[in-house]
């Protein structure tokens, strides 16, 4: 393993962390609440699976979209290492997850969507206990928050959803939701687990409640040192929530996160090379030493409040704080982020005649804001003593949307949306180089929409049709390489926009037996492709590379005899839901 120059910072929030929580979970507080999720709440039956990842709490049966759950039970029996997101998602229709290095760094697409970006994801909602992890722009840049050893639930909603949560939905949407604490059942357990190259991991949780709250707490460590020469990484997590109930129509859930993450990068090679020696590096990764390094703190809460029997507001605020840094062949990246963000949504449970409505009304907003500097990688992330980039961005994230799910009758469900957004990004050039300001703006918005039809004939029969339109806006990355000059936007860069029709049966059969098969269409405008220049051969960089057209077939067959939920779900695992 190559050195590195350690962070300071996070050894602060790792001192803070824990006295922030002992502060919430000892706060007077009333009834234990459920777990923090997305908005809105329906009462469901204890045999019906709702899923909450249509940005409204919905039976799965009722919901007209291609969504898959994958509950605590699966995610316990494929995930051993518990460090990737692959492991909980293997059995998702759809989605491909690309782990070059079998650790926590990984590519996710849904459907072709998503896996363009070097680093993180972008174009898929990621959502974690009800908080968003994308940045103004819909990129989330890692999942090194998520500490799969933790996560009771996950839900894949696949297929544009733009229309429900902006720019970072315009491929679907994922939400992953960790356990909470038992009323009257205080715990501790732990795990260790230890594999070939390197590789093994602690974890351990607390957690419990009382009449006056529920909580868990847990941290974890991990080291691998990799199947090919540089590619080592560790990891550090903190985890906390307290639910709590401050009077008999408020829950409120208090989040506390700390995450530290190190990996080399090996980068890729080629077909001589992979003959040669699949474990070797590419030649550059060594002599300039590549490798990322991230430290971050969040701090967030969530909330629902009933406004009587057919209204209630949910709510969140959130803070994160970020410092990172790469070692690329050309340079050496360091930025420190500030990410605040807030959602406010209102929902009403009403009728017209013999159609019931359940209206959702609300807006997002997100911010961030971040220094760059660059300096000459000389090798093995050696800075030289120029500064080739100095900058600051400012990015903020604006959305309006309203949806509204129909109880028809009968057999008979429909659900429309309509969204607006607007993404701002701000750059001040303080460096100036060669008397050229490269200070500006890349400002857009667009109003997407997305409508759908289930039928419901049997209860082991569930159809459903769907269009939606896709927003995906040029995100942080795109925009900050700019193959023009060193420093600057990137302004040659629009929004890729799309539309999707998809078609889909689902249903849970006897003796366990669920499945799913979607077919779906997608067309893509001023879709984004990577490229190289031969001035700057070791950088890459992003355009809007034409349209792109996408067919495809999923399908899930699955038998679980001890299955608890069969309500039109093909569900993987134990995904039972208790009414609220």
């Amino acid at each position: 393993m190559r050195s590195h120059q350690s962070a300071p910072g996070f050894l602060r929030w790792v001192i803070v962390l824990p006295a922030l929580l002992l502060a919430v979970s000892s706060a007077p507080i009333g009834a234990q609440a459920p777990e923090a999720a997305a908005p809105a709440s329906v009462a469901a039956s204890s045999t019906e699976v709702v899923v909450t990842a249509p940005r409204m709490e919905i039976p799965l049966a009722e919901n007209p979209a291609a969504t898959t759950v994958v509950g605590e039970e699966t995610i316990a029996k494929t995930s051993t290492k518990t460090i990737g997101a692959e492991e909980a998602l293997k059995l998702v229709p759809g989605v491909k997850v690309d782990n070059q290095a079998d650790g926590e760094r990984v590519h996710v697409s849904i459907r072709g969507q998503g896996l363009l970006t070097e680093r993180g994801v972008r174009g898929i909602k990621v959502l974690l206990d009800g908080l968003p992890l994308n940045d103004p722009t819909g990129f989330a840049p890692d999942l090194f928050d998520v500490d799969w050893a933790s996560v009771r639930r996950v839900e894949v909603f696949r297929g544009p959803a733009s229309a429900l949560w902006g720019g970072g939905g315009s491929g679907g949407a994922i939400s992953i939701t960790t356990r909470d604490g038992v009323k009257d059942q205080d715990s501790f357990d732990g795990s260790a687990a230890a594999g070939s190259n390197g590789f093994w991991k602690l974890f351990g949780e607390t957690a419990g409640g009382g009449e006056s709250t529920s909580y868990r707490f847990s941290a974890s460590r991990m080291m691998d040192e990799g199947y090919r020469e540089h590619t080592a990484s560790f990891a550090t997590n903190l985890y906390g929530k307290v639910h709590f109930q401050p009077n008999a129509s408020t829950r409120l859930t208090a989040i506390v996160a700390g995450t530290s993450y190190f990996n080399e990068n090996a980068e890729g090679l080629n077909a001589a090379q992979v003959a040669e020696d699949p474990r070797q590096p590419n030649p550059d990764a060594l002599t300039y030493n590549e490798y990322q390094k991230t430290r971050r703190a969040t701090w967030g809460l969530t909330g629902q409040t009933s406004l009587g029997a057919s209204q209630e507001l949910s709510y969140a605020l959130y803070y994160r704080a970020t410092e990172w840094v790469e070692s690329v062949p050309s340079t050496v990246q360091r930025r420190d982020y500030d990410s605040p963000g807030a959602y406010l949504q209102y929902a009403l449970h009403t009728a017209t005649g013999s159609v019931g409505h359940h209206l959702t009304a609300g807006v997002d907003l997100d911010h961030q804001s971040f220094d760059e500097a660059r300096r000459p990688n000389l090798g093995n992330a050696v800075e030289g003593p120029t500064v080739v980039v100095d900058q600051a961005i400012r990015q903020s994230g604006l959305g309006l949307f309203v949806l509204d799910r129909l109880d028809l009758g009968g057999d008979w469900g429909a659900m429309a949306g309509l969204r607006w957004d607007r993404t701002t990004n701000a750059l001040d050039d303080n460096l100036k180089a060669g008397g050229v300001d490269r200070s500006g703006d890349a400002n857009y918005e667009k109003a997407t929409a997305r409508v759908g039809l289930t039928w419901n004939p049997r209860k082991d029969l569930g159809l459903y049709a769907s269009w939606g339109q896709g927003f995906l806006p040029p995100a942080t990355e795109e925009l900050a390489n700019n193959p023009e000059a060193f420093g600057g936007f990137n302004a040659a860069l629009v929004p890729a926009t799309s539309n999707g029709v998809e078609l889909g049966a689902r249903g849970a059969l006897a003796h366990g037996l669920s499945y799913d098969l979607a077919l779906f269409h997608l067309r893509t405008e001023d879709d984004f492709g990577r490229y190289r220049i031969p001035t700057r051969p070791l950088e890459t960089f992003y355009g809007n590379l034409g349209a792109t057209r996408r067919w495809g077939v999923e399908a899930y067959l699955g038998w679980l005899p001890t299955r608890t939920s069969t309500c039109n779900s093909p569900t993987p695992g134990r995904t039972s839901s208790t009414p609220r």
